[in-house]
Order: C-alpha cells, then sequence, then structure tokens
C-alpha cells in the first residue's frame, strides 16, 4: 500500500486550481479585514462613549460575536437568513460573516490602544484649541496607532487561516478547492500538506510585512530613540 507520492505532491504543488484558491483566500482575507476594522472602530467608540444605549449596543454585539463559534454564524447567514428571506450568496455569505466576527475581536484591540493613551494627551489638546474630532485624529490616534498594530498583525495573521471555516458553505477558497481535489485523485496526505505550505507561505509573507509595520509605526517609541537620547 502507497502511503506517500512524491509524483502527486509535486504535481499540485504549483497546481493552478490551488493556487487560484490560495488569491482567494488573501483577497478574502483583506476584504473581511477591512470591512472588520471599520466596523470594529466604529464599535470601539460606541464602547468609549458616554452614551449608555450606544456602549450597551455595541457591548451586546461584542459578546454575541465573540461569545459563538464563527462556523455557527457562517452556517446562520447562510442556511438560516433565507429562512426570514434574507439570502446571500457564497461569497457574500462568507465577507458578511468573517467581517462581522473580526470586528467584535477588532473593536476590543482598538479600545485598548485607545485607552492606553493618557487622558492627559487628549485635554492638551483640548486646550490648544483643537475640536474633539482632530485632537483624536491628531493627537490620540496616531499614539493608539502604535499599540493597536502588532495585536492587528496576530489578527490578520490568524484571519487568513480562519477564512478555511468557509469552506463549509462552499467558499472555493484554498481549503474547499484542496477538498476538491482530494476527491478526485485521493491523494489525501500530499494535497493536505501543498495546502500547508500555501498557508505558510502566506503567513510568513504577512510575518515580514507586519514586522515592517511595527517598526515603523514604533519609531520614536523603541530604544534606539531612547538612545539617542
Amino acid at each position: 500500500m502507497q502511503v506517500w507520492s512524491w509524483q502527486g505532491f509535486f504535481d499540485y504543488l504549483l497546481n493552478p486550481f490551488l493556487l487560484e484558491g490560495a488569491l482567494t483566500t488573501l483577497w478574502l482575507t483583506a476584504a473581511s479585514l477591512a470591512a472588520g476594522l471599520v466596523l470594529g472602530i466604529g464599535l470601539a467608540l460606541m464602547r468609549l462613549s458616554g452614551n449608555r444605549a450606544l456602549s450597551g449596543a455595541a457591548g451586546f454585539y461584542c459578546w454575541i460575536f465573540r461569545g459563538t463559534p464563527l462556523l455557527v454564524q457562517l452556517l446562520i447567514i447562510y442556511t438560516g437568513l433565507p429562512l426570514f428571506g434574507l439570502r446571500f450568496s457564497v461569497v457574500q455569505a462568507a465577507l458578511l460573516g468573517l467581517s462581522l466576527n473580526e470586528a467584535a475581536y477588532l473593536s476590543e484591540t482598538v479600545r485598548a490602544g485607545i485607552l492606553s493613551v493618557a487622558k492627559g494627551q487628549r485635554e492638551a489638546a483640548l486646550a490648544l484649541g483643537l475640536r474633539r474630532v482632530q485632537a483624536f485624529r491628531l493627537v490620540v490616534w496616531p499614539q493608539a496607532l502604535r499599540i493597536i498594530i502588532p495585536p492587528l498583525g496576530n489578527s490578520v495573521n490568524g484571519l487568513l487561516k480562519t477564512t478555511s471555516v468557509a469552506s463549509v458553505i462552499s467558499m472555493e477558497e484554498l481549503l474547499r478547492r484542496t477538498q476538491i481535489l482530494i476527491q478526485e485523485r485521493f491523494l489525501v496526505l500530499e494535497l493536505f500538506v501543498v495546502a500547508a505550505i500555501y498557508y505558510l507561505l502566506m503567513t510568513s509573507a504577512w510575518d515580514f510585512v507586519q514586522r515592517r509595520l511595527e517598526r515603523r509605526y514604533g519609531r520614536g517609541y523603541g530604544t534606539e530613540a531612547a538612545d539617542r537620547r
């Protein structure tokens, strides 16, 4: 009984069908992250607001989406909501589910970053005549960003792998296309190893980008800046 086929492994290592699946994983990650970050910032600001209704609504949202599995959320969106007349295509359901779920986690990251900025920074900006929006955009947000970037980068890394959950609703990202090829050729281990290599390459590439971002936004706050003083 043949356990491993090198020929099968190398045949699919640069398979166009799998490469398209990897590209789908990449754009699904980027789109979900962008939508989740916009919604997450809004949720964070709602939770930090003095309005109890807004803060409570944002807290309830985070409680729901952080407390239930993404898999369950995707199944409800794709198979449950049509019972109430809300129908989504596979792509729409995957984007919606991933974005809503990611927003709940990113909102906590953003909120923590904003809270890390000393209250005196905001008060000093207001004392200089800046409006609240200007004080947030010019003073608070740039300082919060250096705190947000590291966990945000980790979220991207996690989201790259989490997109594989969308395969349960037949979203043809990398894992789903791997499963399709397995059904055709029965090269289970070989194809899963190829998929793992693809995921490793994508997460490693993002790790390089993340390090560059951390160095850029952490400039002036690290040990090098202290040494120059």
